[in-house]
């Protein structure tokens, strides 16, 4: 009985070795990786050009006076939107419009002197012609009345300068702009000499952005800048809101040799107030537009030993490590140059557990959370326009 037991004991353990051998032997399936996908699309893509910057007001007037008098009234308030023209304040007109009536006077005067002198002059020639009187009479009364003219002449400036002063008087605008704090208040007396004047008017539509970027991109803009005008995005500090929309100015005619960086200046219309001069900004100067160009998103990149490379997914579901020529990052796309061809289907997520000929399964881009997986991206204000050689 006991030996009955030990065979059947022996078969058993015989076959659950057996089992466990075959097992063994059978291939496991490959797990798929899941990744997130991207169509390579072809489309425009503007290359920009990045840096930091600051608003500086287009023009700063400081609004001084240019008469010695008492000031009546100040005719603005602080902070209050003028026009060019407007009356900003006004100095007691009574000591010039004193002067002008003198003015006036004195050349009424010398009118008259100047009539009398030639009625002498057309009387002395009557006289010399009839030989009744010497030529030098002539002469004489000829040259008071050249010297009659010239004190006209000089009545007719003066009037010309007193109105001038009463005009000064009247303290108007120079530009279009926002007062700052009042300086001077009613009742001082002003000269023209005084230093700090009466207000400063700043210009702030449009203002201009200063704003610096790499020496080395110093060829591609200029020669962009020979085709036109340039446009100028601005920002605020951090990329997030857009503040306006200008051209590029002028390139400065040095170069900072302690920052190797060039300094620009863009001119942005300003209606609503929305740049303040000092504020600190985010400047993308729109450098060209890549027709047609093959785009991916950035996230696709990747980097090995022997350059840069994406994976592309075939037909059967595994990948293919493929070499590229890409331009760097233009915000959330890339631009291949070479590699890659329109409407393949490239990795843009989950690259870190992949090998050549890995499986793999497509996820939706809505799982990553980011929905990075479309080529058709547009570039978002965070790219760095440095990297951007073409």
């Amino acid at each position: 009985m006991l030996g009955v037991l030990l065979a059947v004991l022996g078969t058993a353990l015989s076959a659950c070795g057996a089992s466990k051998s075959g097992a063994a032997v059978e291939p496991r399936a490959a797990r798929a990786v899941p990744v997130l996908p991207a169509t390579v699309v072809r489309r425009d893509v503007p290359v920009y050009l990045e840096g930091i910057g600051s608003v500086v007001a287009y023009k700063t007037v400081t609004v001084r006076s240019q008469v010695d008098g008492r000031l009546m009234q100040v005719l603005f308030r602080e902070g209050q939107a003028v026009r060019k023209g407007e009356v900003l304040a006004q100095i007691d007109p009574r000591p010039f419009q004193v002067q002008l009536h003198q003015a006036e006077g004195a050349l009424a005067r010398d009118r008259a002197q100047l009539q009398n002198a030639n009625l002498m002059v057309k009387r002395d020639r009557d006289l010399v012609g009839q030989k009744l009187i010497a030529q030098q009479q002539l002469d004489s009364d000829q040259a008071t009345t050249g010297q009659t003219e010239g004190t006209v002449r000089i009545d007719e400036a003066a009037i010309e300068s007193a109105r001038l002063n009463l005009d000064y008087a009247r303290i108007t605008s120079p530009v279009d702009g926002v007062t700052g704090v009042r300086l001077v208040d009613p009742g001082n007396v002003v000269h023209a000499a005084d230093p700090g004047g009466i207000v400063v008017v700043t210009q702030l539509d449009p203002v201009a952005v200063l704003f610096n970027l790499p020496q080395d991109e110093l060829p591609r803009i200029s020669d962009q800048m020979a085709h036109g005008k340039l446009a100028v995005e601005v920002h605020g500090r951090d990329g997030a809101i857009a503040l306006g929309k200008g051209e590029l100015e002028l390139i400065d005619n040095q170069i900072n040799q302690a920052t190797a960086t060039l300094r620009l200046k863009a001119i942005v219309p300003n209606p609503e107030h929305h740049l303040w001069p000092n504020q600190f900004v985010k400047a993308r100067l729109l450098l060209t537009t890549r027709k047609g160009a093959l785009v991916v998103p950035a996230s696709t990149l990747q980097r090995g030993p022997d350059g840069t490379f994406v994976y592309v997914v075939g037909t059967d579901q595994t990948v293919t490590l493929r070499p590229v020529e890409a331009v760097a990052p233009t915000g959330e796309v890339a631009i291949i140059d070479k590699g890659v061809s329109e409407g393949e289907i490239v990795v843009a997520d989950g690259q870190n557990q992949l090998r050549p000929g890995s499986k793999v399964s497509l996820r939706e881009s809505g799982s990553s959370g980011g929905g990075r997986g479309s080529g058709s991206d547009k570039p978002g204000p965070g790219g760095k326009g440095r990297g951007n050689k073409q």
